[in-house]
């Protein structure tokens, strides 16, 4: 009887004591997994936040490869114009898009624009709410502004002012471009009717590319490209070695362009997704190049090197719209059709007379408009209808409203320099150094 009381005194003892531990248990695992949610959340926030500056960077070198494409393109003596334009509108596209640009775009957007004021992110010190930085958004959203304007500097080269350019350049990256990527990345109306376009084969290709075909409508060709029985007279670039150069910079910088617009690298999910789309950018270049070259050599009976790195380009363009849901036969497939759409849309321009130093309009806006249609061809959620009214929505918008600015500068203050100072060159006659000084004619 003892032993058993003891025994049952013993067993009461023990489980008042587990019950106490119990009691404890419970708000420290709870503690364990508050701390262990905010860490995984804290991680998501980290590399979310490092995915949009990687990118943002990568886009931002793109700035180089533009111009390194450009000076390529154009003779030696508007080489140091070209320069000079390419580092002023990503400086103005900066100011710009912090200024007014951003909030059009993002902030308060009613359905066709957002609240114009210029655009803050925390003090220093400050914890960030949300997925990612705000400073680092601004900073990935604003490169792409400055990719749009880059596009219309190289189709217009050769024969326009600097400073209507740049005036341009501030209204086309401060309004117009923020205007319409509201319709689809700030959630307007577009977005709301089902458009589709991953990383901006419409809104920011197509844009530049319908900015650059209103700007060489109005502004006309350089002296002597066409002749008075419509014949088309080539005018070869300074450097195929620095367009070379310039092309492999923009390969480079579309990783960051289409990887970082996944806009999230804070699970295994997301990066997958990010590699994914890093393949299928890369393969679609690769296919713009080989169509090109082989056609190139099927028509004329000789490769044209500006063929294979417009070729490149134009099937990154085109896969912008869709990067992530081809398989990588589709994704050289579309990336194919865009190097064909260069190779037959270029001499189409000279027919029409429309001087296009660079490509851009066959690379940026055609491929822009062929890889935008061509996204429900791999994702179920998009169709053409939708995606059409996209592309119809966005080229009137831009080439009207771009059209009035261009013709507003011409009857204003002037685009065009004199034929004389056409002729001398715009290093001479609009920035005062020459790129090649030593092998100036006397």
């Amino acid at each position: 009887m003892t032993v058993s009381m003891s025994l049952k005194s013993s067993l009461l003892t023990g489980l008042t004591a587990a019950g106490a531990l119990a009691a404890f248990a419970v708000p420290a695992f709870a503690q364990d997994a508050a701390v262990e949610y905010a860490t995984a959340a804290e991680t998501a926030f980290i590399f979310n936040t490092l995915l949009f500056l990687i990118g943002g960077f990568l886009v931002m070198f793109m700035a180089a490869g533009f111009a390194m494409l450009e000076v390529g393109m154009v003779r030696s003596k508007n080489v140091s114009m070209q320069c000079l334009k390419n580092v002023a509108l990503y400086s103005i596209a900066g100011i710009m898009f912090w200024v007014i640009g951003y909030s059009l775009m993002y902030t308060d957007v009613n359905g066709y624009f957002g609240t114009p004021v210029p655009y803050s992110w925390p003090e220093a010190g400050a914890a960030n709410e949300g997925d990612y930085s705000v400073a680092s958004d601004w900073f990935f959203q604003m490169v792409f502004c400055a990719a749009t304007a880059s596009i219309v500097s190289g189709t217009l080269a050769e024969r326009i002012k600097l400073w209507p350019f740049l005036i341009f350049t501030a209204i086309l990256t401060g309004i117009l471009y923020p205007i319409s990527g509201s319709w689809q990345w700030g959630g307007g109306w577009l977005s709301e009717a089902g458009f589709s376009d991953f990383a901006g084969s419409t809104i920011v290709h197509s844009v530049g590319g319908w900015a650059a075909l209103a700007g060489a409508i109005i502004l006309g060709a350089r002296k002597g490209k066409y002749g008075p029985d419509g014949k088309v007279n080539p005018i070869p670039g300074s450097s195929m070695a620095l367009a070379t150069l310039g092309t492999f910079i923009l390969w480079l910088g579309w990783f960051g362009f289409n990887g970082a617009s996944q806009l999230a690298m804070g699970s295994n999910a997301d990066v997958s997704d990010i590699s994914r789309i890093f393949a299928n950018t890369n393969l679609a270049a690769t296919g713009g190049v080989v169509a090109a070259i082989i056609l190139t050599q099927v028509m004329y009976k000789k490769v044209d090197v500006t063929m294979a790195l417009n070729g490149a380009l134009a099937g990154l363009v085109s896969i912008t719209a869709e990067p992530l849901m081809p398989s990588p036969l589709s994704a050289i497939l579309i990336g194919a059709v865009g190097g064909v759409i260069v190779v037959f849309a270029v001499p189409m321009l000279d027919k029409f007379k429309i001087d296009d130093v660079v490509g851009a309009i066959p690379v940026h806006l055609l491929a822009g408009i062929w890889g935008t249609m061509a996204v429900p061809l791999t994702n179920d959620g998009a169709s053409f209808g939708t995606q059409l009214l996209g592309v119809v929505a966005y080229g009137v918008f831009t080439f009207v409203l771009a059209g009035i600015v261009w013709y507003i500068l011409k009857v204003t203050v002037g685009i065009r320099p004199t034929e004389e100072e056409e002729m001398v060159g715009l290093d001479m006659t609009e920035v005062g150094v020459e790129a090649y000084p030593e092998f100036t004619k006397a």
